[in-house]
């Protein structure tokens, strides 16, 4: 399952390093925040391997394209998700800036004026009469 992240880079963790059985890993944490006008998100994205030498040629404010995969792993009745990117380019054209509604994400439509030759007084006098005391307006049930 392949998933995409447009963000900006905000920052870069140390790299990480080892020796297993099956020879030599480092892998490197970096953190996107989403173009997300109202309510960006911070995400953190981690680059195993050869990625982590991809990931050295960007600057944090740079906007990346992450393709990552997400895994669950259980240690000890809890689970950890790691977001696992294999491919980390610069964001391109429209990717790079969405272009998102004005208003916090929603459309907004005109807002929809009454007719000149409706006066709000009448339709209030009219709201008000319906709870006079007359008993001719009550309801059947």
């Amino acid at each position: 399952m392949a998933l995409e992240l447009v963000g900006k880079l905000i920052k870069t963790l140390p790299e990480v390093s080892g020796q297993s059985q099956k020879g030599p890993w480092s892998k490197q944490e970096f953190v996107l925040e989403t173009l997300d006008s109202q309510y960006p998100k911070k995400v953190c994205l981690t680059a195993w391997g050869e990625k982590v030498n991809d990931l050295k040629q960007f600057a944090t404010g740079d906007t990346l394209k992450a393709t990552f995969s997400a895994e669950s792993r259980e240690y000890n009745d809890r689970w950890y998700t790691e977001l696992r990117a294999f491919r980390i380019e610069i964001a391109e054209g429209e990717a790079a800036a969405p272009s998102a509604p004005a208003g916090g994400g929603y459309s907004s439509r005109p807002a929809q004026s009454a007719p000149a030759s409706a006066p709000s007084k009448p339709a209030a006098a009219s709201f008000n009469s319906a709870f006079d005391d007359d008993e001719s307006n009550d309801l059947p049930f």
